[in-house]
């Protein structure tokens, strides 16, 4: 999971792009860079940080022209730790190009070892966007055959680029000198969209919010394997470059990842939220009685659209329980157990009225590893509940994802070969409901019935791309962040928080 945007624009673009990554801020703290064009001369700032860290004055003035992009990196794979791995990536032929991109590709070993034996094409990192943007390079190059390049050539190389590279990626790439490219892998399994502002601005990025909060009108979502080129004249050019696309976009983007005001393909990030705790209630219904039930509280920050409406239709008490400290760093999204210990009572503390005395059922987005759970349960017990029950809007997290979120390996999950019960003795509650799967993609699909259905590789183990076995898992949780910083203490990781706490 990143956050990706490319802007092509009558005026200067730095300020636009920066603006437009903090509002994707949450996609990924690790790493942030932006390229900019001028002419044909291209202008690179990245660094490992958060946005407002890396780019100073001094930076800004160093990125001139009217083209550009930007990412912001949550690392799956490679070396968390390593500056090289930032994005964007460039390379200078042909043309000159640099991509950035959001996803992870599946078979980026066999492509690494292709691209040296058969295209002579160098990589030098670990990370599966430098394999990317050195495929698109070399079908590129195939394409124009050195002639001038027209948008019929670059929808050439990217259908080529769909037959040679599996997973998931939503990319952004400048061509120096001719104009921007975006593209959807053929199962639109991470999100993206473009929007264009009164000025004649076009904007990709990879949700809707980043749009209209930098003043761009939402047009349409990019389609599962379609390709858009924008020339330097700011004309769009589009063409479906898959053989068989089919939409199937992750839903744990609705369930955690994206901005609650965010809408990805035709479904609201919120409403979608909603509908969860509305599913969610009836499962609750079936394992606790209502009236055994006091409050309703929700774990900060994703959960609270689903808490709502579940205490809502349980005439429950629903009541804010827990106070997050948003100046203490992420965990989840920090690369390596190295720096992921700090506990959650560092995070969240609680008011102490809402819980005494009382039979609390707190709703959490979802449980992976199960270690914050435990804690969180144990913190309201702390403070005086008598009963403490958990309910997880999302199904048991089973199985790794390979497609760009930074899922632990089997072992490290708590439902992994657990039943509910086992699960629930783990993490200490009284009670323990969670969604099932079905229930979960109706309530999720019902907002746009043209989805021809998810990727909920977490939840059900069917990796949609229908290329991927146990042996894979394991090669590709082996390159999954794969060093740990030295200069840190060794210290485990915590379980998933929320990514809207900015």
């Amino acid at each position: 999971m990143c956050g990706i945007v490319g802007v092509v624009s009558p005026g200067p673009v730095n300020q636009l792009i920066y603006d437009a990554l903090l509002l994707l801020q949450h996609r990924g703290q690790d790493a942030a860079g932006i390229v900019t064009q001028q002419g044909s001369k291209v202008y690179m700032h990245k660094a490992k940080g958060m946005v407002r860290d890396i780019f100073r004055t001094r930076n800004m003035r160093a990125l001139p022209g009217t083209v550009g992009l930007g990412q912001v990196r949550y690392p799956t794979a490679g070396n968390a730790y390593s500056e090289e791995e930032a994005q964007p990536f460039y390379v200078n032929a042909p043309f000159g190009i640099t991509l950035s991109h959001n996803g992870n590709l599946t078979n980026a070993q066999a492509l690494k070892a292709e691209l040296f034996s058969t295209d002579h094409r160098h990589i030098n990192t670990e990370s599966d966007t430098e394999v990317l943007v050195n495929v698109f390079a070399h079908e590129l190059e195939k394409t124009t055959r050195g002639l001038t390049l027209k948008p019929e050539d670059v929808f050439g190389a990217v259908t080529n680029v769909h037959k040679r590279v599996r997973g998931s990626y939503a990319v952004v790439t400048l061509i120096a000198g001719h104009g921007m490219l975006a593209f959807r892998d053929p199962y639109g399994i991470r999100p993206l969209c473009i929007g264009r502002s009164a000025d004649g601005t076009v904007m990709i990025a990879s949700e809707s919010v980043t749009l209209e909060g930098t003043g761009h009108k939402f047009e349409r979502n990019v389609q599962p394997g379609e390709a858009i080129f924008i020339d330097m004249q700011g004309k769009v050019h589009a063409r479906q470059c898959a053989e068989n696309p089919q939409l199937h976009p992750c839903i744990f983007e609705f369930v955690y990842l994206a901005r609650p005001d965010s809408e990805l393909d035709g479904i609201s990030v919120y409403q979608a939220r909603l509908n969860l705790g509305e599913t969610l209630a009836k499962r609750v219904i079936s394992t606790v009685p209502p009236n055994e039930i006091d409050v309703v509280i929700p774990i900060p920050e994703s959960s609270r659209p689903s808490a709502m409406q579940l205490a809502q239709l349980l005439g429950i008490p629903y009541r804010e329980g827990f106070v997050k400290n948003r100046y203490v760093g992420r965990t989840f999204i920090m690369p390596g157990q190295a720096v992921r210990k700090k506990s959650v009572r560092q995070k969240l503390n609680t008011i102490v009225s809402e819980f005494k005395g009382r039979n609390v059922l707190l709703v959490d987005d979802s449980i992976v590893r199960g270690t914050t759970s435990r804690e969180i349960v144990q913190m309201a017990r702390d403070a005086g509940a008598r009963k403490v029950y958990l309910a997880s809007a999302a199904p048991p997290v089973r199985f790794p994802n390979v497609y760009g979120i930074d899922m632990p390996t089997p072992e490290e999950l708590v439902a992994h070969g657990r039943s509910i019960e086992e699960i629930r003795e783990i993490i200490g509650c009284d009670a323990l409901i969670y969604q099932d799967v079905d229930g979960m993609k109706r309530a999720i699909g019902s907002l746009n019935p043209k989805i021809e259905g998810f990727d909920a590789s977490c939840f059900d183990g069917v990796y949609v791309t229908g290329d991927i076995n146990a042996e894979d898992i394991a090669r590709i949780n082996e390159a999954r962040i794969g060093q740990e910083d030295p200069l840190e203490e060794n210290t485990s990781r915590l379980a998933i928080p929320n990514p809207q706490e900015a």
